[in-house]
């Protein structure tokens, strides 16, 4: 592997909005703290190196891609405006091949080779995975931009974090009642058959039951497969709702194949926009699709309350009103998910000030910082809503969005709450030793 550096000059069990307002106030406490001096100069011209870790190739290669380019604008961003303790960020980027055991490699490498101060940026579920046991090991702060469960599970270590970006648990959790309200109660799951896949068949259940609803059928594929018509025939005859959540090189084919087993007679459709990430909307064979219903972690198509911070994030990352590069129509972005790099560097820049980072020495006191954090505002630097933050899990909590595919777009036709998604941490990460 080749890297290539990029210069770019309180625990609550009880976890609600209105606690971790509350808990700001110790917080504020704790930074003004030793250890928690804001510095006003910095007290190195050293840069701040971030190691992101992409996955430029394999499966996750479309989703690396639009990280890279959210990464890069962002640190341009910070450093624009000063940098992190008055110190640059420089990027440097190392494939992960979106590979577990690469992915492990890949993280000692930037600690042992490029001497990075954190490592950023991991989505796939089964690549943090395997990475976070190298980042504990080596106690480099790791702040994973993935979805998956795992994190705020509490099996993995105290140096690994998911501030920027919803899991799957909450995900689900806010968007099952709805669709058991307003799409259908009988429900068939068809999921790649791995952790991020196996979060939603084991998570999604509880609240779609609470419901009313009920889950009659399960569908495991394997995330590399390419042909899928030979699974459907497993899904029951008395489906009412497909609930679909693919990812990878072959999700194309997946919706495709899908409109042509079932035709415009088959149940109705409620997917995850995992299964068209990186995908025109409007690509051949995909007319079925109309009037059926997705999540999104961010709106893709620019909507009509669009804030001024959410249209600002999109011009700096260079999307268009349709979510596509504004250089390349057909050059579709993974909206919902990549503003997650976006918001997590203004999280480390926030923590790493509160903590007064200067260097590698003070990795603990950036972990403790983090814990420190109770919930980030909406605005420019978290422009897809407001996220209140749990040291307990390492994780935050923040709205969902349901799109309704018509006229060849993805229409919001409902935003969850936070509370929608909410539920009590089954960890404590700050009980770990640092």
């Amino acid at each position: 592997m080749t890297g290539k550096r990029t210069s770019l000059l309180l625990p609550n069990k009880n976890l609600t909005r209105r606690t971790a307002l509350k808990g700001m106030g110790a917080a504020a406490g704790l930074m003004a703290a030793p250890g928690f001096v804001r510095y006003s100069q910095a007290q190195s011209s050293e840069p701040i190196r971030i190691g992101f870790q992409a996955h430029r190739t394999g499966i996750g290669a479309a989703y690396g891609r639009w990280y890279e380019r959210v990464t890069t604008a962002a640190a341009q961003a910070i450093n624009d405006a000063g940098g992190i303790n008055g110190r640059p960020l420089e990027i440097v980027t190392e494939d992960d091949g979106t590979d577990p055991k690469r992915g492990a490699e890949v993280v000692e490498k930037f600690a042992n080779q490029h001497k990075t101060d954190v490592v950023f940026g991991t989505l796939f579920s089964h690549v943090v995975v395997g990475s976070a046991p190298a980042a504990g090991e080596l106690k480099m702060p790791y702040y994973v931009v993935s979805e998956g469960y795992h994190v705020a599970s509490g099996s993995l270590n105290r140096y690994v974090f998911q501030p920027g970006i919803t899991d799957v648990k909450a995900q689900v959790r806010a968007v099952g009642p709805w669709i058991a309200e307003n799409v259908g109660k009988k429900i068939t799951l068809v999921y790649p058959d791995y952790a991020f896949g196996h979060d939603h068949r084991d998570k999604f259940p509880e609240r779609f039951e609470a419901a009313g609803g009920t889950v009659v059928g399960l569908v495991p594929i394997p995330p590399t497969e390419t042909s899928f018509t030979r699974y459907f025939p497993q899904i029951p005859s008395d489906t009412e709702v497909i609930y679909h959540v693919m990812v990878g090189p072959g999700v194309l084919t997946f919706v495709k194949e899908l409109g042509e087993f079932y035709g415009s007679s088959g149940p109705k459709l409620f997917g995850f926009i995992d299964s068209l990430e990186a995908v025109d909307i409007n690509s051949p064979g995909l007319e079925f699709l109309d009037g059926s219903y997705f999540w999104e972690g961010m709106p893709r198509y620019l909507q009509p309350d669009a804030s001024d911070a959410v249209k600002a994030y999109r011009a700096a990352v260079g999307i268009d009103d349709n979510g596509a590069s504004v250089n390349d129509p057909k050059d579709v972005s993974t909206s919902a998910h990549m503003f997650g790099c976006w918001e997590t560097l203004y999280i480390i820049k926030e923590a790493m000030e509160a903590a007064g980072y200067q260097g590698p020495a003070d990795r603990a006191k950036l972990v403790e910082a983090t814990e420190a954090l109770t919930e980030f505002p909406e605005g420019p630097e978290h422009p897809q809503g407001l996220k209140v933050f749990s040291p307990m899990i390492h994780q935050s909590f923040g709205q969902q969005y349901i799109s309704q595919v018509s006229g060849g777009k993805l229409n919001v036709v409902h935003t969850t709450s936070i509370e929608d998604g909410m539920y009590e941490p089954e960890a404590d990460y700050t009980s770990m030793p640092l």
